[in-house]
Protein backbone atom coordinates (compact mmCIF):
# COMPACT_ATOMS: atom_id res chain seq x y z
CA UNK A 1 0.00 0.00 0.00
CA UNK A 2 1.14 3.24 -0.80
CA UNK A 3 -0.06 6.83 -0.96
CA UNK A 4 -0.42 9.34 -3.55
CA UNK A 5 0.51 12.49 -3.46
CA UNK A 6 -3.04 13.70 -4.26
CA UNK A 7 -4.14 11.45 -0.53
CA UNK A 8 -1.52 13.57 0.86
CA UNK A 9 -2.69 16.69 -0.40
CA UNK A 10 -6.29 15.31 0.90
CA UNK A 11 -4.51 14.79 4.53
CA UNK A 12 -2.85 18.11 4.60
CA UNK A 13 -6.18 19.99 3.47
CA UNK A 14 -8.43 18.30 6.03
CA UNK A 15 -5.50 19.08 8.77
CA UNK A 16 -6.01 22.91 7.18
CA UNK A 17 -2.34 22.63 6.08
CA UNK A 18 -0.89 24.53 2.96
CA UNK A 19 1.52 22.88 1.53
CA UNK A 20 3.81 23.41 -1.50
CA UNK A 21 4.45 21.09 -4.68
CA UNK A 22 8.01 20.29 -2.82
CA UNK A 23 6.73 19.60 0.74
CA UNK A 24 4.20 17.48 -0.68
CA UNK A 25 6.44 15.42 -2.74
CA UNK A 26 8.90 15.12 0.47
CA UNK A 27 5.64 13.67 2.58
CA UNK A 28 4.50 11.43 0.16
CA UNK A 29 7.94 9.91 0.09
CA UNK A 30 8.58 9.75 3.72
CA UNK A 31 5.09 8.51 4.83
CA UNK A 32 5.58 5.67 1.83
CA UNK A 33 9.21 4.54 3.14
CA UNK A 34 7.20 4.33 6.93
CA UNK A 35 4.21 2.39 5.28
CA UNK A 36 7.18 -0.17 3.76
CA UNK A 37 8.68 -0.15 6.65
CA UNK A 38 5.90 -1.23 8.96
CA UNK A 39 4.88 -3.80 6.40
CA UNK A 40 8.39 -5.44 6.65
CA UNK A 41 7.93 -5.66 10.12
CA UNK A 42 4.31 -7.67 10.01
CA UNK A 43 5.91 -10.12 8.35
CA UNK A 44 8.21 -10.90 11.20
CA UNK A 45 6.90 -13.99 12.76
CA UNK A 46 6.57 -13.00 16.20
CA UNK A 47 4.90 -16.03 17.40
CA UNK A 48 7.36 -16.55 20.30
CA UNK A 49 7.89 -13.29 21.14
CA UNK A 50 6.27 -12.03 24.28
CA UNK A 51 4.60 -9.42 24.38
CA UNK A 52 6.28 -6.20 26.49
CA UNK A 53 5.07 -2.72 26.91
CA UNK A 54 8.93 -1.46 27.29
CA UNK A 55 12.15 -3.34 27.37
CA UNK A 56 12.97 -2.12 30.58
CA UNK A 57 12.86 -5.31 33.15
CA UNK A 58 13.24 -2.98 36.49
CA UNK A 59 10.05 -3.56 38.74
CA UNK A 60 8.37 -0.97 41.29
CA UNK A 61 11.65 0.55 43.09
CA UNK A 62 9.57 2.31 45.29
CA UNK A 63 9.34 1.37 49.18
CA UNK A 64 6.11 0.60 50.74
CA UNK A 65 4.37 3.87 52.42
CA UNK A 66 4.19 2.70 56.02
CA UNK A 67 2.42 5.28 58.57
CA UNK A 68 4.42 5.77 61.33
CA UNK A 69 3.87 7.24 64.88
CA UNK A 70 6.24 10.23 66.06
CA UNK A 71 6.31 10.06 69.39
CA UNK A 72 9.19 12.52 70.56
CA UNK A 73 7.57 16.23 69.08
CA UNK A 74 11.01 17.76 69.41
CA UNK A 75 12.54 15.12 67.29
CA UNK A 76 9.95 15.67 64.19
CA UNK A 77 10.71 19.73 64.39
CA UNK A 78 14.00 19.80 65.34
CA UNK A 79 15.04 20.63 61.96
CA UNK A 80 12.13 22.61 60.53
CA UNK A 81 12.86 26.22 59.84
CA UNK A 82 10.39 27.58 61.86
CA UNK A 83 6.91 25.74 64.12
CA UNK A 84 4.88 27.44 66.79
CA UNK A 85 2.00 25.19 68.76
CA UNK A 86 2.97 22.12 67.54
CA UNK A 87 2.59 22.93 64.08
CA UNK A 88 4.96 23.21 61.28
CA UNK A 89 4.88 27.20 60.24
CA UNK A 90 5.29 28.14 56.62
CA UNK A 91 4.90 31.54 54.29
CA UNK A 92 1.73 32.60 53.68
CA UNK A 93 0.84 31.79 50.22
CA UNK A 94 -2.43 34.14 49.66
CA UNK A 95 -2.76 37.76 51.53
Amino acid sequence: MELTKEEIQKVAENARLHLTDEEVEKYTKTTNEMINHVQKLLELNTDDVEPTTHGNTVKDVLRNDIPKRWEDRDQIFKNAPDHEDNQFKVPALID
